[in-house]
C-alpha cells in the first residue's frame, strides 16, 4: 500500500474542518444582506467570521506550500488558489472575500475523490444561485434605478441569468451588478456544458459496453463453432479408422468363403 505524502495527509485532515468553515462563511455573508436592519455588532461579528474563514484558507495554502518539495511547481499548478488568497488583501471588499472563499472551497472539494461529478455540479449550482443572489442584492438594493430590491427578486434574477433565459423583468444597473451577471452567465453555460458532456459520456460508455459485450458473445460463438467443427472432424476421422481396422463379422466372413 502506497504511503500518503505529508501534503495528502494534511488535506485529508483539514478537508472537513475547512468545509465547515465555509458553511460558517456562507451564514456570515448572508445574515447582513438578508437582515438589512441588523445591528452594527452583528455586522462586525459577521465580518470577523468572514475574515477568519478566509484567513484559515490562506493558512491552509501556506501549509501545503511548505509541505511540498517542489514549491515552484506547486505555485504554478495552484495559481488560482494563490490569486484567491491575495485578492482580498489588495482590496478588502466583501465581494472579493466571497469569490476568494468560494474558489478555495471549490479547489479543495475537487481534490476529494469521494465527491462525484454530479454532487459537485449540484453543489456548484446551488452555491452560485445562493451567493449570486446575495451578492447582487447587496450591490443593487441601494441603487436609485435598481429593480432588484428583495431576496426573491435576486433569486429569480440569478436563476434566469444562470439558465441564460433572461426575461428582462429584473436586471442589474450598477457596474458591479453587471459584472456579477456576466459571471453567472458564464458559470451557467459552463455548468450546462459539464452536465451535457457528462450525460453524453454516460450514453457513450453504455453503448461501448454493449458493443464490447456483443463482440465478446460473437467471439465466444465463433470459438464454440470452431470447437464443434474440430470435434466433428475428429469424430469423422475416428469413424474412418474403425471402418478399416475392425475385422468383419463372422457371418460375413463365411459368406465370402462360399
Amino acid at each position: 500500500m502506497k504511503e500518503l505524502s505529508a501534503q495528502d495527509r494534511w488535506e485529508q485532515r483539514t478537508q472537513r474542518p475547512l468545509l465547515a468553515l465555509a458553511v460558517a462563511f456562507a451564514l456570515a455573508y448572508a445574515v447582513p444582506i438578508v437582515d438589512s436592519d441588523a445591528s452594527p455588532a452583528v455586522a462586525v461579528a459577521c465580518t470577523a467570521v468572514e475574515w477568519t474563514v478566509w484567513g484559515s484558507f490562506a493558512v491552509d495554502y501556506l501549509v501545503r506550500l511548505l509541505l511540498v518539495r517542489r514549491r515552484g511547481e506547486f505555485v504554478r499548478t495552484h495559481w488560482l488558489d494563490l490569486c484567491a488568497v491575495i485578492l482580498p488583501i489588495l482590496q478588502p471588499l466583501r465581494l472579493l472575500r466571497l469569490v476568494a472563499t468560494l474558489t478555495l472551497v471549490g479547489r479543495r472539494a475537487r481534490m476529494a475523490s469521494q465527491i462525484q461529478l454530479t454532487t459537485y455540479v449540484g453543489g456548484a449550482v446551488i452555491g452560485l444561485l445562493m451567493f449570486g443572489s446575495l451578492a447582487v442584492l447587496s450591490v443593487e438594493r441601494e441603487s436609485p434605478n435598481g429593480n432588484i430590491k428583495t431576496l426573491g427578486d435576486a433569486v429569480w434574477w440569478s436563476f434566469t441569468t444562470m439558465t441564460t433565459v433572461g426575461y428582462g423583468d429584473h436586471a442589474p444597473t450598477t457596474g458591479m451588478g453587471r459584472i456579477l451577471a456576466v459571471g453567472l452567465m458564464l458559470s451557467g453555460i459552463a455548468l450546462l456544458g459539464v452536465v451535457t458532456a457528462n450525460i453524453a459520456a454516460w450514453f457513450i460508455s453504455r453503448f461501448e459496453k454493449d458493443d464490447v459485450e456483443e463482440r465478446r458473445q460473437t467471439a465466444a460463438i465463433e470459438a464454440l463453432t470452431e470447437e464443434v467443427r474440430a470435434l466433428r472432424a475428429e469424430v469423422a476421422a475416428l469413424s474412418g479408422v474403425r471402418e478399416i481396422v475392425l475385422p468383419p463379422a463372422p457371418g460375413v466372413a463365411e459368406e465370402h468363403a462360399r
